[in-house]
């Protein structure tokens, strides 16, 4: 059996209890910032802790792709990394994430079968997994579960008691490579225009108006990303094209939510076009 070690990590559990660790409660992805490789290098050193003396085969890291296969620039910023393997299930219509238990426990059987590995670490709380660790063990690879403060109420006490050794993360050990975006109140589109957005019986001056406040828009939008997160948009033009999904919503939805109506199929254009200039222009 190779003398090494696989680090599986259930994104899914990551988030919500990380984010439930360094604020309180649980937090919405989109409210969530992770620094990549801060992760990857937590995990490596504690894989390295856990499994003294073996090297390291890879980390898998499991998340849902929302609508359809294409990653997040999270998930593709991961991706990207030495020695990570991003493997994908989904998130269904109510925002579950689907399909990733099933792909741990399948990979953690097959590299045990395969004599790939001798020690495995797990980030997960799920009682569906347990079944993976059990049959990997069976092949003779130890499996050392993680959880996050406290882990005695995050994960299943049935997976707690199956693992060979468990550890808890707490709290400042989270926060080296997870925090809370920072809420920004909206800028007011009157004052930044020096207009009102009452419409006026002039279409044309509607038109013109609407597109500098799309403008203004963007570039808010653009003005609070963090670094990890344009970098994380190169990395998803590196295989894909256009606007990522979760910042195309969020420019859609507010440009609504301002305008008070959807914007036209030209509009769109323009401020895609605009949020990738001004994302390349921080290149």
């Amino acid at each position: 059996m190779a003398n090494r070690v696989a680090v599986f990590v259930d994104a899914g559990y990551l988030f919500a209890q990380g984010s439930a660790a360094i604020s309180g409660s649980k937090k919405p992805r989109v409210d969530i910032s992770l620094n990549a490789q801060a992760v990857i290098d937590e995990l490596k050193s504690a894989a390295q802790k856990s499994a003294a003396g073996c090297s390291l085969l890879r980390i898998y890291w499991y998340d849902g792709a929302i609508g359809g296969s294409r990653p997040t620039t999270e998930q593709a910023l991961l991706a990207h990394l030495d020695d990570v393997k991003l493997r994908l299930g989904f998130v269904n219509s109510y925002g579950q994430q689907k399909g990733v238990d099933s792909l741990i426990v399948t990979d953690l059987i097959e590299l045990a079968r395969q004599k790939s590995i001798c020690d495995a670490m797990l980030i997960s709380g799920d009682e569906d997994v347990r079944v993976g660790v059990q049959i990997a063990q069976n092949y003779g690879v130890r499996v050392h579960l993680v959880g996050i403060t406290p882990s005695r109420g995050t994960q299943s006490l049935q997976l707690l008691q199956e693992a060979d050794t468990t550890t808890e993360w707490k709290k400042e050990t989270v926060e080296k490579f997870l925090s809370i975006r920072a809420s920004k109140t909206e800028p007011a589109l009157e004052g930044i225009l020096g207009t009102t957005i009452t419409p006026k019986p002039d279409d044309a001056i509607i038109d013109r108006l609407d597109v500098e406040k799309i403008e203004v828009i963007v570039e808010t939008i653009v003005g609070e990303l963090s670094k990890t997160d344009v970098e994380g948009i190169f990395a998803y033009w590196k295989n894909e094209r256009g606007v990522p999904k979760e910042f195309d919503g969020k420019i859609l939805g507010r440009c609504r939510d301002e305008l008070g109506r959807n914007l036209e199929r030209s509009e769109m254009k323009f401020a895609r076009s605009k949020f990738q200039h001004l994302i390349r222009a921080k290149r």
